[in-house]
Order: C-alpha cells, then structure tokens, then sequence
C-alpha cells in the first residue's frame, strides 16, 4: 500500500469502529461488551493513524498506553490520553473470551467517552498542525 494512502486507511477504520459502536447501542439488549471492544478498536486505529501520518510505523499492539506515549513522543497534548488510553486497552482482548466480570453500562458509557477524547485530540492536534499553531485546546468529550 502507499505509505501517503496509509494514514487515511487507519482512519477510515477507525471510524468505521467508531460507528459500530455507537450504531449497536440501538440494539436490545445492548451488546455492552461488543461496543467497548469497538471503542477501544477505533482509539488504537486513529492513534496507529496519527504514527503512519507521522512516518513512524505503528507497532502491531493493541496496547494503548504503548500507542499513546509513541504519539506523545511527537506531540506532547498526547499526555491528556494516558487516562482514557489505559482504561480502553484490556477492551481489545478481555471483552472477547468469556469472562467472569460483567460490564456495565457506565462502563459502556465511559469507553464511548474515552474513545471520543482520543478522536478529538487527534483531530485538534492535526489541525494545530496544519494551523502552526504552538497549543491544542484541552480536550472536551463530544457527544455521540
């Protein structure tokens, strides 16, 4: 693939995940584990984008707290991620395999929230990029 389409594709991905998991909430009942698994798929893909658009290859990882400081290494607003990053990551496996644990939905509702804090940092920091400007705003959970 070219390496200039690459970063779209991480993007495109992502919100693709993005969208399943706020698509899914319709279901009844709501398929909570499904939707954070999505969350987390969509964080770890918009950050993978942000290294491909970078020129650094991302690792093959689902570990977003790994993702998070290799986008802080370029862009030092990444250290308002470590929180969210850490809360979504077991999100990529443990939701997968049958589990003792149940989720809740505040635990839905907080994986939605953090995975639209990653979505927006992103966003401000490539639009700080393109802007030049020297700060990104703190980042505000949008609504889904």
């Amino acid at each position: 693939m070219n390496a200039e389409k690459l970063p779209g594709k991480w993007f495109e991905k992502a919100k693709e995940d993005h969208d399943i998991a706020v698509f899914i909430q319709r279901m009844h009942p709501v398929p909570i584990g499904p939707i954070c698994y999505h969350c987390e798929q969509a964080a770890e893909k918009i950050l993978k984008g942000f290294l491909a658009l970078c020129e650094i290859e991302p690792p093959k990882t689902h570990d977003l707290v790994l993702l998070c400081k290799m986008c802080e290494k370029v862009d030092h607003h990444f250290e308002q991620l470590a929180e969210p990053c850490f809360c979504l990551t077991p999100y990529g496996v443990n939701v997968r395999y049958p589990a003792d644990e149940e989720l809740e939905e505040t635990d839905m509702r907080k994986a939605l929230s953090d995975c639209e804090k990653v979505f927006l940092l992103v966003e401000q920091v490539m639009a700080q990029d393109e802007q030049g400007q020297e700060e990104a705003p703190g980042i505000a959970p949008m609504s889904l």
